[in-house]
């Protein structure tokens, strides 16, 4: 992703967290993760991010999604014997958030997957958060989420976040941003 095509996401991504009224300092803005996953295609897959901590013990995070846009289907799997996976809980601040996580499958679904990516969306057990309302995920569950019509804004904490260990359903999906 080119540079400059990143600093106009921030700049849309501040804009979201005003209209929830979530303040952030310069230093904050000035470091949003643009997450594409790899796959170039921010409009439909992605997430914008600000780490406020991460430490051996706990992560929190705010999660920026724009319209529809979709965090892929992945897991947080053991690391080592001291460390079973990310639990985290998710709550949403703003707009509404379509989650997915393993369970019963939801017969008409909120969620709107661009065709391509659909075979790699395999759980459909649907948990839909408003302003307010959260959810817990266990480590190791699949689970991917979209946000709604206007876009949302979600709270993440959870334990330790190591997000290169992070299992995508999506071969072709790669973690770590790169910036050009």
């Amino acid at each position: 992703m080119k540079l400059r095509e990143v600093k106009k996401i921030r700049k849309r991504s501040v804009e979201f967290l005003k209209k929830a009224k979530i303040s952030t300092t310069t230093s904050e803005v000035e470091k949003v993760e643009i997450a594409d996953f790899g796959l170039n295609d921010i409009k439909h897959i992605g997430l914008e991010l600000i780490v406020y901590e991460n430490n051996d013990r706990y992560c929190a995070k705010e999660l920026i999604l724009f319209p529809r846009q979709i965090c892929p289907e992945h897991r947080h799997p053991p690391i080592d014997d001291r460390n079973i996976g990310k639990q985290e809980t998710f709550r949403c601040r703003w707009g509404d958030v379509y989650l997915y996580v393993e369970g019963t499958a939801e017969k008409n679904p909120k969620a709107l997957i661009p065709r391509k990516y659909r075979p790699y969306f395999t759980v459909w057990n649907e948990v839909v958060l408003h302003p307010g309302q959260q959810y817990t995920i266990a480590p190791n569950t699949l689970h991917w989420f979209q946000a709604g019509e206007k876009g949302a804004i979600v709270s993440e904490f959870s334990s330790t976040s190591i997000d290169e260990k992070d299992l995508f359903t999506d071969p072709n999906i790669k973690r770590t941003p790169v910036y050009e």
